[in-house]
């Protein structure tokens, strides 16, 4: 199994039932007291929405990281485009 999937040896197991990706860990976070205070106060759930922003800063970087690995291709597919236009152009009805 790859290092990045390979479990810690202290690492609890998943429970069955559960798949990995629905397992929860305990995560302490300092938040900005107002903020904190301002949510509770309108029931907003801290975990969810943590997480939710978490998942949504992943996925910015994820998309970042690809974007980068990739800016050569991108480029390189734009510069054909201007020069050439579309390679299927002949064949739009539009």
């Amino acid at each position: 199994m790859p290092a990045a999937l390979a479990r810690p040896m202290d690492a609890p197991a998943p429970r069955a039932g559960r798949s990995a990706a629905a397992q929860r860990r305990s995560t302490n976070l300092t938040l900005a007291a107002g903020l904190v205070a301002e949510a509770q106060s309108l029931g907003v759930n801290l975990s969810q929405a943590a997480e939710m922003g978490i998942a949504a800063a992943v996925s910015r970087r994820r998309q970042e990281a690809w974007l980068a690995e990739n800016r050569d291709a991108l480029d390189g597919s734009n510069a054909y485009v201007e020069a050439h236009g579309l390679p299927l152009a002949r064949h739009r009805n539009f």
